[in-house]
């Protein structure tokens, strides 16, 4: 393993490394054969104070392969727990990923530099630790259009292709993402602790939590709790706006729910095309556990995970009585998220369905308001993204594109009255104004599973990046509507749609 004797393209600085011990164990990626550089993210690149032109060449290539490690990186293999489909394992980890480092980007925010794809680890469980150039692909195009449409997400920096296969149900060119987030911590790792019974780590870990991303709670009395508070709230807003773009996770495990609130774990996701709360479309959810009506319970649940792991944290001394109250505290913590999702919910839908905040005590009705909607668009089988794109046209006085989409135009007349009352009692917001509102709020053009799955093909089978590079400039502009970009707002025939599946790419 060679480490690259320039002055660094990066400069890092790992707090994980030297604050965390027993939370990781240092690792190196593996040799790959040929490394080609893909994909580079040149934005984000300059976002982190990289030089994106450096990076094209063969040593990026090396770089972002893992063949070599750039000076001051310290690659670590994480530890963690989670429950996974609702069964919990005490020990999950980083089995075909590495954290490379940490620096700090042009705004001095500390960001986590990550490899997916880089080999076994001491937590591969049996894996080969490997990644195809389709499922590494395919997280650059959905971090990219999550990113586009203002979600928290963790973000693909580039892509290599090692030269080497991976087997899976078919041999596939082999790959390696590289990976930027706010943190990777997980409600997961907290778990890693708690089930161990290492109160003095875990309160390591939780300090640390809190130093990186609530840093106005270090030192507070109660900050545990309230760490859990901002968490909450956190995943709170986040699955909210996953909801209000139709965006399904697919294996919302709490090895996938950050702390930070970011959007992380790209595998069996999906946005759906014909609303349906049952939606589900990973070939591994086959009790629709994670389906996309069900994502605010899981949440939920997940969040009574992380309070359990923190309770030792919360209590104060060894009485009964402390105990309790830690409880009763945590207990009206995770009974809140609801409450808290709705409400970033309908902040959502209002801005959607162009309307200003409601006078007092008129949440309920707004609420109503969209909830009939949505009721409209499943009963109808209309398009989720297209319907609220529609809408904005309606608002602007072009109903016909809005009927177009429903089998039944006459079920919209009652709703759209009720909607056009509502609109009038925000006072003087012209038409063109409310309509270029919603279309701010309102994407025409989503990653469509077909197009995804045709650029990837097209990477994977004939090494032609060309339509992965298409998408992903349609993707990265996703409420502008350009005549060259039709064919990517367009839904999959229903055929398609309805025999999708998405893999985990492991």
């Amino acid at each position: 393993m060679q480490s690259l004797a320039a002055s660094s393209f990066f400069r890092f600085d790992n707090s994980y490394a030297r604050d965390l011990p027993g939370l990781y164990v240092p690792w190196k990626p593996a040799q790959v054969p040929a490394p080609r550089l893909l994909f580079l993210n040149r934005p984000l690149a300059e976002e982190l104070g990289l030089d994106p032109a450096s990076l094209l060449g063969d040593e990026g290539a090396a770089i972002f392969a893992g063949n070599t490690v750039p000076q001051g990186a310290e690659p670590l293999a994480q530890a963690y727990a989670g429950h996974q489909f609702g069964g919990f394992s005490p020990q999950l980890g980083d089995g075909r990923a590495l954290l490379l480092g940490e620096i700090l980007d042009r705004q001095g925010r500390r960001r986590d530099i990550a490899f997916k794809g880089s080999g076994r680890t001491p937590f591969s469980r049996g894996g080969d630790g490997k990644a195809a150039v389709g499922p590494m692909l395919r997280e650059v195009l959905i971090s990219e259009a999550m990113h586009s449409l203002g979600i928290p997400t963790t973000r693909a920096l580039a892509v290599a292709g090692t030269g080497e296969p991976v087997y899976r149900e078919k041999v596939l060119p082999g790959a390696v993402l590289t990976r930027v987030a706010s943190s990777h911590l997980r409600v997961g790792t907290f778990q890693f602790f708690a089930a161990r019974g290492e109160t003095g780590k875990l309160r390591q870990l939780a300090e640390y939590a809190i130093a990186r991303h609530d840093p106005d709670l270090a030192d507070t009395p109660g900050r545990y709790l309230a760490l859990l508070g901002r968490v909450a709230q956190r995943q709170a807003a986040l699955i909210a706006q996953w909801m209000n773009v139709g965006f399904i996770h697919g294996v919302m495990n709490t090895d996938n729910m950050t702390i930070s609130g970011e959007t992380i774990d790209y595998g069996p996701c999906a946005f759906m095309e014909a609303y349906d709360p049952g939606a589900v479309f990973s070939s591994i959810d086959h009790g629709g556990r994670y389906a996309y009506g069900n994502q605010p319970l899981i949440a939920q649940w997940n969040l009574a995970r992380l309070a359990e792991a923190l309770l030792p944290l919360m209590v104060e001394d060894e009485s009964e009585e402390a105990a309790d109250r830690a409880v009763a505290q945590a207990s009206a913590v995770i009974d809140s998220f609801s409450g808290l999702h709705q409400g970033f919910l309908l902040r959502g839908q209002r801005a959607k369905l162009g309307l200003g905040e409601a006078a007092q005590g008129s949440d309920a009705a707004d609420a109503a308001l969209a909830n009939d909607w949505l009721a409209l668009l499943h009963a109808q089988g209309v398009d989720f993204t297209l319907g609220w794109r529609r809408l904005a046209d309606a608002a602007a006085g072009d109903d016909p594109a809005l009927r177009a989409l429903f089998p039944d135009a006459q079920a919209l007349d009652a709703w759209l009255a009720r909607w056009r009352a509502r609109c009038a009692s925000d006072g003087a917001v012209s038409a063109d104004a409310r309509a270029g509102r919603m279309r701010s709020a309102n994407p025409w053009i989503i990653p469509r599973n077909h197009r995804v799955e045709e650029a990837l093909q097209a990477a994977s089978d004939q090494g032609d990046l060309a339509p992965f590079e298409r998408l992903l400039s349609a993707l990265r502009r996703p409420h502008e509507e350009k005549p060259e970009h039709a064919p990517y707002a367009a839904p999959a025939p229903a055929a398609v749609t309805a025999g999708y599946q998405t893999f985990c790419g492991t």
